[in-house]
């Protein structure tokens, strides 16, 4: 079999790797280590943090995240208590002089908070965690529905420079196929009061692959969206998994499967090549930016924050913390029924409760260089092998031969990088989601692959 022929049998829709290792790789830590244990000697100087909201105004057919949909009354203001408590807890594991580089509020949706909500959540960042949240980047991701007007002006006033909304269509037939109830029209309103609340970077995120998409229509949602000039635009292959709205209509069989990668293949090279063409830079396989828009032109890993080398600390149930020995959260789950008895047991946790890990992935062995090298190969810009050998001591080549041969043999690999620079060529970043999990370790694949799904 030729190296061509190899390239093609190779499933490019595996997994979406945003990282690593995934949750389904976190089992219960035992002993539970206190996180002054875990975040003593790490470096503190530019940490970035996460806080997570866990409520939705309806669940779309291809989501798993941990959401769960609506709150009875009450339930916001628990979740906002006990986040408060765990805020409490994490700054008081850290040292004193830990300092916050960026922000984000995710989801879920943050916006399902009122604007009131919003205004305890960005306190409670600030004043308990102790992170300016006008002097650092802050994202906040948004629906249609909830990118209200009111919320929209608190976030702007705390500081917000990015946007991010969940359109994934902007054809309501295909809106409704992919389980998410919405009209055009409302979209382009929400839109409309993104821009007049005047916040830095808009995201519009878009999904291809949705059953009776077609190359016209999936051009016309890009032009809808191209329409706002968004800083940002994030393109997503839809992916059917398991305990999803999707997911519960049955699995495709093995030659749909075949028919639809190879559909989703054409529609995402039709969308780069359109927003190559309107004037984006391409950042990873999904991630797309305007040329003039701010932050174009500077590499991923510089600056203040680097997702490869600096500390994520997570509040909220949903969310995670890294540290170098360890990566860790709470339970997690995609049943609807499950995830509502994790909040529910995260609400009533006593403060010191928080105070030590509970479920989460020991980063030993080879796994923080497979992590460093996996989440620096997966962006357009590529992996400096300077930076690796400083980092780690050895070269990536000769930590991973077999791996990136692999890669080279399927022309995976831009063999025009300069020497010391690792990068994908266009057919590699189209295949991210096939190389990534190749980089997994023996120890992680094996855990995903137990994982009891729940």
């Amino acid at each position: 079999m030729t190296a061509a022929e190899t390239a093609a049998s190779v499933r490019p829709y595996q997994s979406y790797v945003y990282a690593y290792p995934h949750k389904t790789a976190y089992r219960p830590l035992r002993p539970r280590p206190a996180l002054g244990e875990l975040w003593a000697g790490e470096d503190q100087r530019a940490l970035s943090l996460y806080l997570h909201i866990p409520f939705c105004e309806v669940r779309c057919g291809f989501c798993n995240l941990f959401t769960r949909i609506g709150a009875p009354d009450g339930l916001t203001t628990a979740y906002l208590d006990a986040l408060e408590r765990q805020a409490g807890a994490v700054r008081a594991a850290l040292d004193g002089g830990a300092r916050f580089a960026t922000a984000a509020f995710g989801g879920g949706t943050p916006t399902f908070l009122t604007a009131a909500e919003l205004t305890r959540l960005c306190d409670i960042a600030e004043r308990r965690m102790g992170a300016d949240l006008r002097a650092v980047p802050l994202s906040v991701e948004a629906s249609p529905a909830t990118a209200t007007a009111d919320r929209l002006a608190v976030l702007a006033e705390r500081g917000t420079t990015r946007l991010s909304l969940g359109v994934q269509s902007f054809v309501d037939a295909e809106a409704r196929a992919a389980v998410r109830p919405q009209r055009r029209a409302d979209v382009e309103a929400a839109l409309g009061r993104v821009r007049a609340a005047g916040i830095p970077v808009l995201n519009i995120d878009l999904i291809y692959g949705i059953d009776g998409q077609t190359a016209d229509s999936w051009r016309r949602s890009l032009d809808a969206a191209l329409a706002w000039r968004p800083e940002e635009l994030y393109l997503y292959p839809l992916y059917v998994r398991p305990l999803t709205g999707l997911g519960r209509q049955g699995p495709a069989g093995p030659a749909a499967d075949a028919e639809w990668d190879e559909r989703r293949l054409r529609l995402y090279r039709q969308g780069r090549d359109h927003l190559l063409g309107e004037g984006y830079e391409q950042v990873s396989m999904r991630m797309f930016r305007r040329a003039d828009a701010p932050g174009a032109g500077v590499p991923t890993g510089q600056g203040d924050h680097a997702c490869q080398t600096d500390g994520m600390v997570g509040l909220g149930c949903g969310a995670r913390s890294y540290t170098s020995s360890v990566h860790y959260s709470f339970d997690y789950a995609v049943d609807m029924r499950q995830i509502r008895a994790i909040v529910d047991d995260y609400v009533a946790r006593p403060a010191e409760e928080f105070a030590r890990a509970e479920v989460g992935h020991r980063m030993s062995g080879d796994e923080p260089r497979r992590r460093h090298l996996l989440q620096s190969l997966l962006q357009a810009e590529g992996a400096s092998l300077a930076e690796y050998r400083a980092r780690f001591g050895t070269d990536a080549e000769a930590d991973f031969p077999a791996e990136l041969a692999r890669f080279a043999a399927r022309g995976w690999l831009d063999a025009s990088a300069a020497p010391e620079l690792l990068r994908l060529s266009p057919e590699g970043l189209a295949h991210s989601d096939a190389l990534g999990p190749e980089l997994f370790s023996p120890a992680v694949r094996a855990a995903m692959a137990d994982y009891d799904l729940k």
